[in-house]
């Protein structure tokens, strides 16, 4: 009986300490009314909180977004206090005059029908619950809320350089993420989201002359006018009209309203219905329409390579500033010339299967979405655009160069709000980023990438990955230890830069002197190209892979023995002498990030005595 009880106890505390995944969900159900002459609203929300963690909350948190578009708030602090410029904001915030200025106040916030007490700091408003929510159990939370919206400073506000009226991002009160690493509560400071997933019920009210995009689906278009999809005016005399949107299983809702939109829709693969909405101005309608069958291209090139598209609609409209991805829709900038236009498209689409299917925690783990995204969305505009670039990273593989040569790095798993230069920041999170893919794809080879990128979108869907979890996918899809790698490139700013020590002849052949002069190791191939045409393709391990890949090429090669780490040498042993080799190279393929090529290649200076 002792024993039995002793088994049990152990049994329990495994199961505890055993790491399962869990997520938290938030249901919205929100009325909003907006003033467009003053850009002033009001609104209710109603959420349904569940808590799906192990922990018993007493207390929850909002993000309340547009206060940091006030004079001396945290975000205009950290934009004066920075070592370099963000080249994002355009605009002194504070400099904002009191109409240019936004905010978001919560009033009567209560928990299953009672006031609950709150406190704001700046856009973070702490909620002590009366009753305390237990692990597996949902509450009700009621509030209004009253918001100005800003000028546009950064992604979202009023009155757009391109004229476009309302970008409305970040715009309620929203559920701050409780997951395995507790409470998300970063104040904000221009940087990324991160959001609960749930199911959204939103109805927008405002003057009749509007056409809204929204995340989601409409549900009265009848009751705004018949036709909205050809951008016909509704019929009713009244000054306001509501539309009503319905957001299926997202961790975020936005909309955009001007009374000179163009609404186009246009069929995407898999029964999506494209939608595009943008200003009736000459000079950028026909770059407009011509994007629409490139959206489509291009959805069709992400359904293939990562995985299909789960909703039924996605929307691209012109507003707010640059272009920043949202929950089933992008707002982007539309005066471009169609080559911006179509790659800012192309790299907001992809967010949608890196960001809002995908949820990273982008304040931790941006590199994951932006880096991702800029990976396949470079792929995507190099195939659908026919640009037939032989290296369509290498943009991204520039700016990691220049950033590792800057003297600003900082480790990829930086806060997101800690860099210290917004360029190492938009540096590492974007072009790093996207090179650790593409040098994943050099580790384990390139079919074997793509089926790691599926295999992940599969088992991660509408869930929070992190780091780790793209790491264990990878390595059961390779077949290799991938620790090294991820703990290297992302934990530290350790270098790669292997070189070529010298060539000299053998009894038996030749060998070739290889040193690692960096910390950061790497897989290496070494192409030999002899003077009688001949070419051989070397692939040495490295011991902490505990594996090799599979020959990706349509040559021979063979495989060495490992180079361990600790020994930053390497003797390989070559046929023929060194009079026969005319050329030798260290990657071939320009996918290692080594940092310094000029040590990478032998090339035989002396003249071919025959």
């Amino acid at each position: 009986m002792k024993i039995h009880l002793l088994t049990l106890a152990i049994l329990s505390c495994l199961s505890v300490t055993r790491a399962q995944y869990w997520q938290q969900k938030v249901d919205y159900i929100m009325e909003v009314t907006l003033d467009s002459e003053t850009a002033r609203y009001n609104g209710t929300q109603k959420l349904i909180y569940t808590n799906n963690s192990p922990e018993t909350h007493h207390k929850v948190f909002y993000h309340l977004y547009y206060n940091a578009f006030q004079p001396g708030s945290e975000m205009a602090l950290r934009l004066k206090n920075a070592a370099d410029k963000n080249r994002r904001f355009k605009v002194d915030i504070d400099s904002l005059t009191i109409e240019q200025q936004g905010f978001l106040r919560v009033k009567n916030l209560t928990q299953n029908g009672t006031l609950v007490q709150t406190e704001v700091a700046e856009t973070i408003l702490e909620v002590t619950l009366n009753e305390p929510l237990l692990p597996g159990e949902s509450t009700i939370l009621e509030l209004n809320f009253e918001g100005q919206v800003p000028d546009v400073v950064r992604r979202a506000g009023k009155n757009s350089a391109e004229g476009v009226a309302l970008s409305m991002a970040q715009w309620y009160p929203k559920m701050v993420e409780y997951d395995v690493e507790g409470w998300n509560t970063d104040p904000y400071t221009g940087r990324e989201f991160h959001g609960v997933w749930g199911d959204f019920d939103v109805k927008i009210t405002l003057n009749k002359d509007f056409t809204v995009a929204a995340s989601g689906y409409l549900q009265n278009a009848d009751e705004i006018g018949k036709g909205y999809s050809e951008r016909k005016r509704p019929k009713s005399k009244k000054s306001l009209v509501t539309w009503h949107f319905i957001a299926p299983e997202v961790h975020d809702f936005t909309w955009a309203a001007d009374p000179d939109y163009i609404h186009d829709t246009y069929p995407g693969p898999n029964g999506v219905e494209l939608h595009f909405f943008y200003k009736d101005d000459a000079e950028i309608i026909e770059n407009w329409k011509k994007l629409q069958p490139d959206t489509a291209k291009m959805m069709e090139y992400y359904n293939t390579k990562i995985g299909p598209y789960p909703y039924k609609q996605y929307s691209v409209v012109q507003g707010g500033d640059g272009g920043m991805e949202y929950a089933m829709l992008t707002l982007i900038t539309g005066g471009r010339k169609y080559g911006s236009l179509f790659g800012v498209t192309a790299h907001e689409l992809a967010h949608s299967w890196f960001q809002h299917i995908l949820a990273t925690n982008e304040t931790k783990h941006e590199w994951m979405d932006e880096g991702f995204t800029s990976f396949i969305s470079a792929l995507a505009s190099n195939e659908i655009l026919e640009q037939n670039k032989d290296f369509p990273l290498e943009r991204s593989y520039r700016g990691y160069f220049n950033l590792a040569n800057s003297g600003f790095e900082m480790p990829q798993s930086t806060n997101a709000n800690r860099y210290k230069h917004n360029l190492a920041y938009e540096s590492t999170a974007y072009s790093k980023g996207a090179v650790f893919l593409a040098q994943l794809g050099y580790i384990v080879g390139k079919e074997k990438l793509f089926e790691i990128l599926q295999a992940y979108y599969d088992e991660w869907k509408f869930k929070h990955p992190q780091p780790n979890d793209f790491r264990r996918i990878a390595e059961r899809v390779s077949g290799l230890q991938l620790q090294w790698y991820l703990t290297d490139w992302t934990q530290t700013t350790n270098k790669i830069d292997y070189a070529i020590n010298g060539l000299e002849n053998t009894e038996t052949g030749s060998v070739l002197h290889l040193e690692r002069k960096e910390l950061m190791p790497m897989p290496q191939e070494v192409l030999v190209v002899y003077k009688n045409g001949d070419t051989a393709l070397h692939y040495i391990p490295i011991s902490l892979m505990r594996g090799e890949k599979e020959n990706p090429y349509g040559i021979s090669w063979t495989v060495h023995k490992d180079w361990a780490w600790a020994n930053p040498k390497y003797d390989l042993a070559l046929d023929g002498s060194v009079e026969t080799i005319e050329t030798i190279i260290i990657d071939p393929s320009n996918l290692m990030a080594d940092i310094d090529k000029s040590n990478n290649y032998y090339v035989d200076t002396e003249e071919d005595s025959n």
